[in-house]
């Protein structure tokens, strides 16, 4: 039996979609199914995405590209990583995947491969406006659009940029991006164009070009202000023991010790399942700074994590909710209706996109809505 049970909500799933492409109309929103779909499982998350009209994708690597080939047989799917070689370049023509070209290497050797395959293979080019990771400069690409000979030899389908600072909706980066964005989408006319992430689709208009690539905002739900959040992810862990400890007592690798007597309830998760142990109740270095850990919901109460989350065991101080009341066998929400994965991350000093991402194989993972 799985310590804990991992709940995904497709019917959460894709009215989240609906809103983020109704949101970028009059441009075309995309699904970005990196990380295993953020690590709810591309297996179930794509097809929920394709049946809602979904016909673009993003991944990271060639290898979520093939996964999501065989899912979706007649989408794009555009794949963050680059090119690594010649037989990584074979691989995206015989899987119809499309790359997207980060630098003048890749230029180089998506060109010669086209060249000898003798047909110009679809590609996109990335173009760094302030990111400060992958993509071309703007001064690289608009040398490149101006060089006939090298811009002809590609089929670019795609231009495209990664916002830095989206999620500030009135941080100037956003605004001197899109202006060094539109100076290369200028020099690219007559080829779509992709700026938004999830946050970025509530900047306005401008930001939305052809395509927006919503990602975080399909699993964890929507901004506040831009439409009623639909959370997909409930997490939920197994009380294995319950105890009863006096004040005083140790708790935990550390000795966290009791300041009352307390009602203890052993669960089943830990670290090695995506419960960060960052997230600890005492113990760690980010309670040095941020009072409050982590924390569940149980019959209606919140309950703190007690001590250091360990690898496969975190132990919650259920002593409020009375002698008797939480049985071996109960479910401690971790994330979900009562616990937002917002709060979550916060006491773990992260985002909720390490918290998805990090979600272990040990949960039993049960799908509902979707039909």
């Amino acid at each position: 039996m799985a310590g804990g049970e991992l709940i995904i909500d497709l019917d959460a799933l894709k009215a989240n979609y609906r809103a983020l492409a109704e949101a970028s109309r009059p441009a075309k929103a995309a699904g970005v199914v990196k990380a295993n779909a953020y690590g709810l499982g591309s297996d179930v998350v794509v097809p929920a995405l394709v049946s809602e009209g979904c016909t673009d994708f993003f991944v990271a690597m060639p290898e979520e590209g093939l996964a999501v080939r065989r899912l979706a047989p007649d989408a794009r799917i555009f794949v963050l990583a680059g090119l690594f070689s010649d037989d990584v370049a074979r691989l995206y023509a015989e899987s119809d995947l499309t790359p997207v070209l980060n630098s003048l290497e890749d230029i180089a050797v998506w060109s010669a491969f086209c060249a000898t395959a003798g047909e110009k293979r679809p590609c996109a080019l990335h173009v760094d406006t302030g990111m400060t990771r992958l993509g071309l400069t703007v001064a690289e690409a608009l040398a490149f659009a101006e060089d006939a000979n090298r811009r002809d030899a590609l089929n670019i389908t795609l231009v495209m940029s990664h916002l830095a600072c989206a999620d500030e909706l009135d941080h100037p980066m956003n605004q001197r991006q899109l202006e060094s964005f539109q100076r290369v989408r200028q020099a690219f006319p007559h080829i779509d164009s992709s700026l938004a992430n999830s946050a970025g689709v509530f900047l306005g208009s401008d930001f939305h070009q052809s395509l927006t690539r919503p990602g975080i905002g399909l699993y964890t739900g929507l901004p506040d202000d831009a439409a009623p959040q639909k959370p997909v992810v409930t997490l939920k862990a197994r009380v294995v023991q319950v105890r009863a400890a006096s004040s005083g007592e140790g708790v935990s690798y550390g000795s966290a010790v009791l300041v009352r007597d307390s009602i203890l309830a052993v669960a089943s998760v830990g670290y090695a399942d995506g419960y960060l142990r960052a997230g600890s109740g005492t113990g760690v270095p980010l309670r040095e700074v941020e009072a409050a850990g982590g924390g569940g919901f149980l019959h209606g109460r919140h309950v703190p994590v007690v001590g250091r989350i360990t690898m496969d065991l975190t132990i919650f101080d259920v002593t409020d909710l009375g002698a008797d009341r939480v049985q071996v066998k109960d479910q401690i929400e971790l994330i979900g209706p009562n616990m937002p994965i917002e709060s979550v991350a916060r006491a773990a000093g992260t985002i909720p996109y390490e918290i998805l991402t990090s979600l272990g194989a040990r949960y039993h993972r049960r799908i509902v809505g979707g039909a």
